[in-house]
Formats: structure tokens, C-alpha cells, sequence
């Protein structure tokens, strides 16, 4: 049992958790080899209607069995990612639905968050206050990214936005990523919300850079979200509190974990190549992708937005409980018993199996999520010619050169032996029918351990031991000390 009291520091060692919507993951890594020596899971212990509850419970029932397997764990340092209450939920705003709206839709998806709803203003439609009243009411959204014309361009449509947004009552953050050139005036019409300004997330025609906007929606989340939702009310016996452990919303730190596992540290410790993760959720199925774009390829291609080498998307109608129906809705699914599991699991999201057969329906309806996410997120190619000459036309990105795919969930890291090649086969392979860009040599893997959320975590403080973890999951008996 753990002694009452704070316990000393132990150096050699870092606890990284994930609070989760439906379970809270813990693991203690060992720092000097880039091991995980002990790992934890309790289900997401959420504040109910009356106030009774925490977040925190959870956390206290894995650091207990953390403790019980080494006792360095009583006094390590805790490194944290949040999706619980919710995760991160983000409206964009932006000029037009084809350009600005969309750049701000996948920079807030890459930057950890759920779009729930997009407003495309567009010049000349005069004010929309009711528009963001709805979008206030009807989605809720934990942050408001406003963006809208390039650098230099047109101002006033940015300006009106703002304007509306406070029109329509928004009280909440807002982070602003368009038109540097009227930033200065946004902000005077936003100076009584809190909001942050950034880089232009479309500084010119052709161009998406999501790096300014991704770290400012971070700064939000971290200091205006998450202690917002009011998920935990006291500390730890450590005398830590929810706020200071957590340092991202889950799906950005993982995403940060696949960046550093695609491309490395450096020459001496490079990267795994081009990789995509498929994370198949209880709600949702996530796509995390790091690949390098062709120059030469881009310059044959013709696409609303931009591709840029770091893309997420979240695919909110597939999942493994709560949006079980609707994954087999989504892949036309006309089996009468799959169906029925598929209600079961809808209505009881705890739901475990037990049996070969609720095994067998876990399975088919991640082939199912896992497939139609993929494919979603690859889009597809096709050539076309016009009055420049050839040009490729693409929905999604091109995935088929990537090296490696990994596959993450609960589903995957607690089924039956062989299970991903079950659940992944179709979506791996040169001969796949329908022209989908998916990957046709890839390496296909588990995160078994869930160590990608860990590496993100641990990238900016400890990169060697982030790196030896993120290698751990290509070749989990390297001897990387």
C-alpha cells in the first residue's frame, strides 16, 4: 500500500495518461531504456448530475496498480492527454465552404479536436448572427477557429465574422488563423472573449499551414477547456490537480506520437517512413496519417485544399459502441444477427465479449469502422485531361507508398490472437478493387501496449526516451539501451 504523503521524485521514471472517454490508460515508463514497465486501466470515472464523481477516481485506481507493480510509480512525474466529457469540440469558421472552411476544418481536426459544425460566411452575405447562435446552441463547441481570406486579401469578411460571433452571444475562446493583415482589427472586436491571433492558416491560394493554428487551439485547450468542463474538483495525493497533468487533447498528443515515429529524431535515429494509424473508438474511428508529399506529384494534382504531410480525420458515425448501428448502416450491412449485436452495443456501450460469437461481431464491425475510415481518409485518384494537360484529381490522401499501418483500439489490442489481419486485410493490398489510395506494401502492426499516446507525451521532455518507446512498437525486442 502506498504511504500516506508526498513521495520523494523519482527521476528514472514518468507516468503517461490518457483520459480516455471510456477508460482512463496509465503507464509508468522507464526513461533511461524507453520501456513501459507497468500499465493500467480503469473505466473514465466522470462527475454525475449531483456533482459526485471524478476524474481523478480513475487516475487513483491505476496509479494503485502502478505502485503495486514498482514502486517508483508513487512518486513520479505524470504526464497526461484528456479526451474525457467530451474531448476537444470545435466550430470553424471561415470565408467559403470550399477553401477557408475547409483548410480550418482539417487544421482543427489535426489539432485534436472535433469539428461540430462549420460555418462558411462568404463575402457578400451580409451578417449571420444567426447562423452562430445556432451554431452556439445547436453544437456546442469548446472553441470557435476563425479564419478567412489570404494575407493581404479580403478583410471584411474576417471582420464580419468576428463581429458575428460576438453578435451571437459566443462568450467561449476563439482562436483567429486568417488574414494577418486585420488581425489587429479582429482583435479589438473580440477584446472582451478570450481568444488567441495566429499565423493565416491560408497565407496564400494553394497553401495550408496548420502549425500556428494547431498550437494556439493546444493553448486553448489547455487553458480555457479543460478546466472548464469541470471533470475533477480536488488533487491527487501528490497535490497534483486534472489542469497541470494534462498537456494536450488525446488525439493531438497521439498525433505528435506518430509524427515522431514516421520521421525520428534525426539521421542517427530515423524514422519508420511514411505511416498511418487507424484507431477504432467506441464512438468514433480515428485516422492519423504522416506522410511525405511529392513535390513533383503535387505539382500534377488539382485539389481545393492544399495536402500537407500531417492529417487526421475522425470519422464520428463509425465505432465499436455507440456508433456501432451506424458503422453497419455506413457499410450497407444487411446481416439480421450482425445487426442485433451491433443494437446490443449501442444500448450498452460497457458491453465485453465473452464468447467466439460476440468476438466474431467485435471483429466484423471493426473491419467494418477500420475499412470505411481508411478509405475516407485515402480518398481516391483519377487522371483527367484539360486545357493544361494531365492533371490528377484526388478526395483524401494518397496512401499507398506508406510503410507502415497500425492499428490501435481496444478492439484490436484485447482481441483474439491474429485478430488485425482480420480486421485490416481489406485495406491493405495492390489489388484492392474501387480505386482507393490505400497502402499496397505496408507493414501492418498493433499498438498492443498503446504506446503512441505515451510517445507524444514524452516527445517534447524526453525525445530518446519517446523515440526508443516509438521503435519499441516496429521491433519490440530491439535492444535500443
Amino acid at each position: 500500500m502506498r504511504e500516506v504523503g508526498v513521495p520523494s521524485q523519482a527521476d528514472d521514471v514518468t507516468i503517461c495518461v490518457d483520459f480516455g472517454s471510456t477508460f482512463t490508460k496509465a503507464s509508468l515508463v522507464d526513461l533511461t531504456g524507453g520501456r513501459i514497465v507497468a500499465a493500467s486501466e480503469h473505466p473514465t470515472t466522470l462527475p454525475d448530475a449531483t456533482g459526485a464523481g471524478d476524474v481523478l477516481d480513475a487516475y487513483d485506481a491505476c496509479l494503485a496498480d502502478l505502485v503495486a507493480a514498482d514502486p517508483r510509480a508513487a512518486g513520479a512525474t505524470v504526464l497526461a492527454c484528456s479526451s474525457a466529457g467530451g474531448g476537444l469540440r470545435i466550430a470553424v469558421v471561415g470565408n467559403e465552404e470550399l477553401v477557408t472552411a475547409e483548410a480550418g476544418r482539417r487544421v482543427a481536426l489535426s489539432s485534436g479536436g472535433k469539428v461540430v459544425g462549420v460555418v462558411a460566411a462568404g463575402a457578400g452575405r451580409g451578417p449571420q448572427a444567426a447562423l452562430y447562435r445556432d451554431l452556439r446552441h445547436t453544437t456546442r463547441p469548446d472553441v470557435v477557429l476563425l479564419t478567412g481570406g489570404t494575407d493581404g486579401g479580403n478583410s471584411e469578411v474576417l471582420l464580419q465574422a468576428a463581429r458575428d460571433v460576438v453578435a451571437g452571444g459566443w462568450t467561449g475562446p476563439v482562436v483567429v488563423a486568417g488574414n494577418v493583415d486585420t488581425a489587429g482589427e479582429v482583435a479589438v472586436v473580440l477584446a472582451d472573449l478570450p481568444h488567441v491571433v495566429t499565423d493565416n492558416v491560408v497565407p496564400r491560394i494553394g497553401v495550408l499551414e496548420p502549425a500556428g493554428a494547431r498550437a494556439a487551439i493546444r493553448e486553448v485547450f489547455l487553458s480555457h477547456v479543460i478546466g472548464g468542463k469541470h471533470l475533477s474538483s480536488r488533487t491527487t495525493a501528490n497535490g497534483e490537480s486534472f489542469t497541470a497533468m494534462v498537456r494536450g487533447a488525446t488525439p493531438d498528443i497521439v498525433l505528435s506520437g506518430v509524427e515522431l515515429l514516421a520521421n525520428g529524431l534525426d539521421s542517427e535515429r530515423p524514422g519508420a517512413g511514411d505511416v498511418v494509424v487507424v484507431d477504432v473508438g467506441g464512438a468514433t474511428t480515428d485516422v492519423h496519417s504522416v506522410v511525405e508529399v511529392d513535390p513533383e506529384d503535387a505539382g500534377l494534382s488539382r485539389e481545393v485544399v492544399a495536402t500537407t504531410p500531417v492529417t487526421r480525420t475522425v470519422e464520428g458515425d463509425l465505432g465499436m459502441r455507440w456508433s456501432a448501428l451506424t458503422t453497419l448502416e455506413a457499410a450497407d450491412s444487411n446481416d439480421e444477427e450482425l445487426l442485433a449485436a451491433a443494437r446490443t452495443r449501442t444500448e450498452n456501450p460497457g458491453f465485453l465479449p465473452t464468447t467466439d460469437v460476440d468476438h466474431d461481431a467485435d471483429e466484423a464491425i471493426a473491419r467494418a469502422a477500420a475499412g470505411l475510415a481508411l478509405r475516407r481518409h485515402a480518398g481516391r485518384s483519377k487522371v483527367v485531361v484539360g486545357p493544361t494537360g494531365r492533371v490528377v484529381e484526388r478526395s483524401g490522401k494518397d496512401l499507398r507508398e506508406v510503410d507502415l499501418l497500425v492499428g490501435s483500439g481496444g478492439v484490436l489490442r484485447h482481441g483474439r490472437e491474429g485478430i488485425s489481419g482480420r480486421v485490416l486485410a481489406g485495406s491493405v493490398g495492390a489489388d484492392l478493387e474501387g480505386g482507393w489510395q490505400l497502402p499496397e506494401r505496408a507493414r501492418v502492426v498493433v499498438d498492443t501496449a498503446y504506446v503512441l499516446a505515451a510517445v507524444g507525451l514524452l516527445a517534447d521532455s524526453h525525445p530518446e526516451a519517446a523515440y526508443r518507446l516509438a521503435r519499441r512498437l516496429i521491433d519490440p525486442v530491439a535492444d535500443l539501451v
